[in-house]
Parts: structure tokens; sequence; C-alpha cells
């Protein structure tokens, strides 16, 4: 990812959440939601970063449904970015509970 890169996807405006599917949009009046927040980080880059937080988060947390990019950051070494963190809030829909 280019600085330029960087730069507009850092600055765009992420207070919307990303990438809802329409076919979610339309059942998610009946679900209740729980967030937290995460931060995933990679030499790689600011998706990959996402990428981590959100992987992780699904070995023990099920039901995720969206995130939104809060926050980036990255460590400078020699004038050059080496490293970057993604800070994200993750959604996912509570497990119905069965009842007694």
């Amino acid at each position: 990812m280019s600085n330029d890169e960087a730069e507009a996807f850092a600055t765009a405006p992420w207070s919307a959440h990303i990438s809802l599917e329409s076919s979610r949009e339309s059942s998610m009046s009946d679900h209740v939601y729980k967030k937290i927040e995460l931060t995933g980080s990679s030499p790689e880059g600011i998706e990959q970063a996402v990428n981590v937080a959100v992987s992780r988060a699904s070995e023990t947390l099920h039901n995720l449904r969206w995130f939104e990019l809060t926050e980036v950051r990255g460590d400078i070494d020699g004038g050059k970015v080496v490293h970057w963190q993604a800070s994200i809030k993750v959604g996912f829909t509570l497990a119905d509970d069965p009842g007694p």
C-alpha cells in the first residue's frame, strides 16, 4: 500500500459500519449486538492488521457480523513505515438462549 493510499484510507469517513450485506440489513432489527474493541498489527499493511484482529476474534467469538475501523497507527524506522496497527470495533450477535 502506498503512502497516498494509506493516508486516504486513514482519513476516510469510517464512522459507519463497513460492508453490511443487504441480506443482513433486513434481519438486523431482531438481533442484539455486543461490540468489542480490538487492535491487530501487521508489517504488511492496514488491511492485514484488520484481518489479524478479526481472525483471532473468530477463534473464540461466534456470529461476528461487522467491524468499524476506529484508529490507525504504525511504527516508523529509518523514515519508513515498518509496522501497522489497526484498532477496530467488532459487532457480533448474542447467541439465542435456549431457556430451561
